[in-house]
């Protein structure tokens, strides 16, 4: 039997691309795909590429029978999940949220940062933090406790977040980072935004224009520190480049007193992720392109030494609506049920 799957806030580009790797998914059966503003429209009138593929209509939030589906995945803003996942949650759903409401651990932090009382706390304690490629251990744990019939939580990390901590993790976790301040510069294209245009991703204010934003106060700075366990130490600087989608994120981290050259580096970033599918490990002085994964959930990483300033400058691309969201939604999604983790999953980018 096919795994009953229901997208909420399938409108936006997080929620169509998650319509797009179920519709394409051998296990996972998209059954609703909900918009209130589209309701009663069939996906392939919005989106054309859906032709042939399914003739499944949007359906008000409140209309689709979501507690029927095995797995639920949240593409809506903050708040609103919060609202949603708790009666999901009981009713036995697997739960993917692609907001922030379920990834900070401490409602304190999230309440500062998005000044919003959380409501969910006890769902938040139970909640597995959604990159599997950090944090596989809950995901697992979630996976048993589904399959004993229980609903459960994944809360999926931000697409910075996922970016930047794949890039930098494997140094962290091998002890090679110092103390003093780590920087991350990441770069993003529009589609980040989501889809209703503003003064900033409009296309005569976006075309031709790459600008800093969120400079030193963006809601992702305590996702990555917490990830990283580098509270109070990041300098996190996003960019809006003219791109449809794509994310780059370049971290340098000061070293600390262990010996590092580039054959070390290589090793230890190739061991770190040797049993990660959807991440490779580029070396030889091979960079990450955003090009490279365009319409994947998959991630590049490369990590250099700067023996001149002795720091690691270490580099990731994704997509930022695959990995960076609805990708890595699904690639949750198959760990909780079971499945291989690229089941559905797009493996190989557009290559022009």
């Amino acid at each position: 039997m096919s795994i009953r799957a229901g997208v909420v806030g399938a409108a936006g580009f997080a929620g169509i691309e998650a319509a797009r790797f179920i519709l394409g998914h051998p296990e996972f059966e998209l059954v609703a795909a909900t918009s209130n503003e589209l309701a009663g429209k069939r996906l392939a009138d919005l989106y054309p590429n859906f032709e042939g593929v399914t003739d499944l209509v949007f359906s008000a939030h409140d209309e689709a029978q979501l507690d029927t589906c095995d797995v639920v995945i949240l593409a809506v803003p903050h708040t609103a999940a919060i609202a949603q996942a708790p009666a999901l949650v009981k009713a036995g759903v697997a739960v993917i949220d692609l907001s922030a409401d379920f990834r900070l651990k401490d409602p304190a932090v999230y309440e500062q940062w998005y000044q919003v009382k959380h409501t969910a706390t006890d769902l938040l304690a139970e909640a597995a933090f959604g990159l599997p490629e950090l944090f596989r251990d809950g995901l697992e744990a979630l996976a048993a406790k589904h399959a004993a019939g229980e609903g459960v939580l994944v809360g999926c990390a931000g697409c910075y977040p996922t970016a930047t901590s794949l890039a930098a993790a494997p140094a962290f976790r091998a002890g090679l980072a110092g103390e003093g301040p780590v920087v991350a510069d990441a770069v993003s294209g529009v589609s980040g935004a989501g889809k209703k245009a503003t003064e900033r991703t409009h296309f005569c204010f976006a075309d031709e224009n790459v600008e800093a934003y969120g400079v030193a106060n963006h809601r992702h700075t305590p996702e990555i520190e917490q990830i990283l366990g580098i509270e109070g130490r990041l300098v996190f600087t996003p960019h809006l480049a003219p791109l449809d989608r794509g994310l780059l994120s370049t971290v340098t981290i000061p070293l600390g007193s262990a010996s590092v050259d580039q054959a070390v580096l290589d090793e230890v970033y190739q061991s770190f992720y040797q049993n990660a599918p959807l991440v490779t490990v580029l070396t030889d002085g091979k960079q990450p392109k955003t090009s490279s994964v365009a319409g994947t959930c998959r991630a590049h990483v490369a990590a250099v030494y700067n023996a001149h300033a002795n720091v690691i400058v270490a580099t990731c691309a994704i997509d930022n609506v695959g990995k960076g969201a609805a990708g890595q939604g699904v690639q949750c999604a198959n760990i909780v049920f079971g499945l291989p983790e690229t089941a559905g999953l797009d493996l190989i980018a557009i290559p022009a």
